[in-house]
């Protein structure tokens, strides 16, 4: 399987592989553009079902896009919003219906209704001024019957279609240069089902994207990755066109799928864990390779036996927190509730993502 070194987007580069942090409503929690830029996030992952809602896209565009509202100068990836839809509706049919027109819902506690077509989810991420468009898919869970599937797949295709003619139509209508467009990526679905798999991937190949994204659900029921169907998934795809592991961000997961084919990759959990109390530490230094799963150990800051260590969380980590700070401090931090913990949490919880990807590129 080639490795590509790097991903050209726009006026910007994008080394692979990448690790993006959740930006879902135009900010990382706790921490801000120059926290980022300062433990060497190149991209992050922004969600329209999010943005339109709040800010609003009319306040974006005010700004002419997330870049310059959200100052921040690396890669943006706008999520189409998908997923999030598909989790709301599920929970109950009173916030929302999902139809081959597309997703009408209504978040819980307003009486304003959303529409979320193929058209608008790009005409929306455009206008956000997005470096990676991804196209409306139909999300659907692993276990969902076949039938379920089939209809997934055929919803996705259809979308994928109305999606890449309208992103056509705003690239002709907006006068933008073929270097200057934003990537245009599509989502294969198929749950647990070859045939699926690669009748959805085919159809998203003859319709012609940029990239790909691995659609749906990624782990089982006791969260172990989908290993078998991520692989193939990824074999399905030509070795030239970069692949996109949506939602696949923990640690070990983010490893093995980087060694199937992957090279960017998006989660919520190294975020979420900091804030937490769960810190990320290696157990071997930098130029060692990471074999077997050993080489990955957590912090818990609600321990009493940080109390009193003066040492750092890591020594193999040169982030911000490690160069400055002890575990004794931080659990302070954390046993008093001040929000410095979450925001220094969050820029080492980074960090070690950053040094992962790093360390991969490498062939640490």
């Amino acid at each position: 399987m080639i490795k590509h070194e790097f991903l050209n987007i726009r006026d910007k580069t994008l080394k692979l592989p990448a690790f993006l942090p959740d930006a879902t409503s135009g900010y990382v929690r706790a921490v801000d553009s120059q926290d980022l830029e300062s433990v060497n996030i190149q991209a992050l992952v922004m969600n329209t079902f999010h943005l339109m809602q709040k800010p609003g896209s009319s306040t974006i565009q005010a700004f002419n896009g997330l870049h310059r509202f959200a100052n921040w100068s690396g890669v943006i990836v706008t999520d189409s919003g998908g997923f999030q839809a598909y989790s709301l509706i599920h929970q109950s049919d009173q916030f929302g219906t999902l139809s081959d027109r597309g997703i009408i819902f209504r978040p819980e506690g307003k009486n304003r209704k959303f529409t979320l077509s193929p058209e608008k989810s790009v005409q929306l991420q455009v206008s956000y001024d997005s470096d990676v468009v991804i196209c409306l898919d139909d999300c659907t869970h692993v276990d969902a019957s076949r039938e379920e599937q089939e209809l997934s797949v055929a919803r996705t295709l259809d979308w994928a279609a109305r999606c890449k003619k309208e992103y056509l139509h705003q690239m002709d209508q907006r006068q933008v240069d073929n270097d200057k467009r934003p990537l245009i990526f599509g989502v294969i679905q198929g749950g647990g089902y070859p045939d699926l798999r690669k009748k959805c991937a085919e159809g998203l190949l003859e319709i012609g994207f940029d990239g790909f994204g691995y659609g749906g659900w990624p782990l089982d029921s006791k969260g172990n990755l989908l290993e078998d169907m991520v692989s193939l998934t990824r074999n399905l795809v030509p070795e030239e066109f970069p692949m996109h592991a949506l939602g696949i961000g923990h640690p070990l997961n983010l490893k093995r799928t980087y060694e199937l084919g992957y090279e960017i990759f998006d989660c919520a959990l190294p975020t979420r864990d900091a804030r937490h109390g769960r810190l990320m530490r290696y157990t071997v230094p930098p130029g060692t390779a990471l074999s077997g799963n050993n080489w990955l150990e957590y912090v818990y800051m609600q321990d009493k036996k940080h109390i009193k260590d003066s040492r750092p969380i890591s020594e193999y980590c040169d982030c911000p927190v490690c160069s400055h700070y002890s575990l004794g401090y931080l659990h302070h931090l954390f046993k008093t509730g001040d929000w410095l913990y979450q925001r220094l949490a969050t820029l080492h919880n980074l960090r070690f993502m950053t040094q992962l990807t790093e360390r991969l590129r490498n062939n640490d």
